[in-house]
C-alpha cells in the first residue's frame, strides 16, 4: 500500500509539472500569478513546480511586467536549451533530418536524395543513421541531451510489432505504395542509429506529423476540427479534433490518397484503380503530362516535372498558356476538390489546410478552382462552415511535426527525461494522459 501511495504522489507531481510546462510552452511567457488560474494549481504548488523546473534548466525568466499597484511580475518561459529534438521526414524524394532546440528553432539539417535508389529499406536506415550523426556533429551537440527522435513515414503504422532482441516491441510500417510490407522500422533504426539507448524513437504517418505541426504552430491553431492534406509524390491526410491541450483531442491519419475519384480510372501505384493519388500526386502528374506530350526529359524527377507543367500552363505575361497543361491541371483541381468535399461531408472540419511540397506548388495556382469544386461536391451547410487554405509552415512542416512527437511526450511527462533501459516507444500517444492529470490536481 505504501508503495502504491508513493507511486500516486509521484504521478500527481509529474502531472503538476506537465500542466505548468504545457501552459508555458503554448501560451507563455506567463507569470506565476497567471499560471494559477490556467493550471488549476495553488500558488504554493506553482512555486514548488517552478522552482523544480528552473533548477533543472527547463524554465527561464523572460522579462518583467508591471502589476496594478503591486510589485512587478516576472515572466517565465520554457528554456530553449533545455533539451534537443530530432525530426526526420522520410519523404518521396528525400530524407530530411533536422536538429531542434526546445523552441523548435533549427540548429542543423541535412538531406539525402532518394531518386536513384527509391525506398530501399537498408539505404533509408543508413540515411537516417548518417543524418542523425551529421546534425549532431554540425551543431556540436551532445547526444545525451536528446529528448527523442521523431520520424514521419508514408503508410500505416502498427504500434506493437514483433519483439526485438531487447524484449521491446517497436513500430512496424506497412507502406504498400513504396513496397514496404511489415517493415520493423523502429527495430532497424534502434539497431543502427548511434544514440544513447534511452533516447526514444517516435514513428508516425507523415501526414499526421504535418497535421500536428499545423495544429500547434500553423494554420490549424485554434481550430476545433481541421483536416490537413499532404500532397507530394503521393497523397495523404489527417483529421484533428480538439484544441492542443484538450483532454479529448484526437488525431487520425487517413489513406485519403487511395479513396476513389474515378470509376474504372487510372491505375494507382497502390495497385487499385481510380485513386485520388493517381490523379493528384506529383508522380502521377508527371506521367500524365508525359502521356499528353509534355516536353520532359526521360529522367525528369517529380519536382522537375511539376515545375515544367506549371510553367507550361502559366508562362507569364509574354508566353502562351499550353491548353493541354491547363486542362490537366483543371482535372487535378476537380479531383482534389471532390476529395476534399468527402472530408467536409465525413468530418465537418472548420478548416482544411493544403500542404506537402507539391501542394505548396499547386495551391497558389489551383486554390480558387479547388474551392469551387469542393463547394460543388460537398453538402452546402457543411461546406459553408469550412474554409480551405494553404498550410503555413512550408516544406519543412513534416520534419517540424516529427520533432513534435518527442516534444509532446516530454511535455506530457512533465519534463522528466527518459531513463536508461526504458522502452524506446511510449505506451501512449501524445497527450493521451492529459485526462488523468485533469481529474486529480494536487494543490
Amino acid at each position: 500500500m505504501a508503495e502504491r501511495n508513493r507511486r500516486t504522489v509521484r504521478d500527481l507531481r509529474r502531472g503538476n509539472r506537465a500542466r505548468v510546462l504545457q501552459r508555458l510552452y503554448f501560451d507563455g511567457p506567463l507569470s506565476r500569478q497567471e499560471l494559477g488560474p490556467v493550471t488549476g494549481l495553488s500558488s504554493g504548488s506553482i512555486s514548488n513546480v517552478v522552482a523544480e523546473l528552473s533548477a533543472e534548466g527547463l524554465l527561464e525568466e523572460a522579462g518583467v511586467v508591471d502589476s496594478d499597484g503591486g510589485r512587478p511580475r516576472t515572466l517565465l518561459r520554457v528554456a530553449p536549451d533545455g533539451g534537443l529534438l530530432v525530426g526526420i521526414d522520410i519523404g518521396e524524394t528525400r530524407v530530411r533530418v533536422e536538429l531542434f532546440d526546445l523552441s523548435l528553432t533549427e540548429l542543423a539539417r541535412t538531406e539525402r536524395l532518394l531518386a536513384q535508389h527509391g525506398y530501399d529499406v537498408e539505404r533509408i536506415v543508413a540515411h537516417v543513421r548518417t543524418g542523425v550523426a551529421d546534425v549532431l556533429r554540425d551543431a556540436g551537440a551532445d547526444p545525451r541531451r536528446l529528448l527523442g527522435i521523431g520520424i514521419g513515414v508514408p503508410g500505416i503504422i502498427e504500434r506493437d510489432g514483433p519483439e526485438g532482441p531487447d524484449g521491446t516491441r517497436g513500430a512496424v510500417v506497412h507502406g504498400q505504395t513504396i513496397g514496404w510490407r511489415a517493415v520493423p522500422f523502429e527495430q532497424l533504426l534502434r539497431e543502427a542509429v548511434d544514440v544513447p539507448p534511452e533516447v526514444p524513437l517516435f514513428i508516425d504517418n507523415g501526414a499526421k506529423t504535418l497535421g500536428q505541426a499545423e495544429m500547434w504552430f500553423g494554420g490549424g491553431r485554434g481550430a476545433g476540427a481541421a483536416a490537413i492534406a499532404l500532397i507530394g509524390s503521393g497523397v495523404g491526410a489527417c483529421v484533428d479534433h480538439g484544441d492542443i491541450l484538450d483532454e479529448d483531442r484526437t488525431s487520425l491519419a487517413l489513406e485519403w490518397g487511395h479513396t476513389t475519384v474515378q470509376l474504372r480510372g487510372r491505375r494507382c501505384r497502390c495497385g487499385s484503380i481510380g485513386c485520388l493519388e493517381a490523379y493528384a500526386g506529383a508522380e502521377a502528374l508527371r506521367e500524365r503530362w508525359r502521356e499528353a506530350g509534355g516536353p520532359l526529359p526521360e529522367d525528369a524527377d517529380d519536382e522537375t516535372a511539376l515545375a515544367a507543367l506549371l510553367a507550361a500552363a502559366y508562362p507569364g505575361r509574354r508566353g502562351t498558356p499550353d491548353p493541354v497543361a491547363l486542362a490537366l491541371l483543371d482535372e487535378t483541381a476537380e479531383c482534389l476538390g471532390a476529395a476534399l468535399a468527402d472530408l467536409v461531408n465525413l468530418f465537418l472540419p472548420e478548416r482544411i489546410l493544403i500542404g506537402g511540397w507539391a501542394g505548396l506548388l499547386l495551391g497558389p495556382r489551383l486554390l480558387p478552382e479547388i474551392r469551387r469544386y469542393a463547394n460543388e461536391y460537398a453538402l452546402r451547410h457543411a461546406a459553408a462552415r469550412t474554409t480551405i487554405e494553404m498550410g503555413r509552415l512550408g516544406p519543412d512542416a513534416v520534419t517540424v511535426g516529427a520533432a513534435t512527437l518527442p516534444l509532446a511526450d516530454f511535455l506530457t511527462r512533465g519534463g522528466s527525461r527518459p531513463e536508461p533501459g526504458g522502452s524506446g516507444t511510449p505506451s501512449r500517444t501524445a497527450f493521451e494522459a492529459v485526462r488523468e492529470r485533469h481529474r486529480t490536481p494536487v494543490n
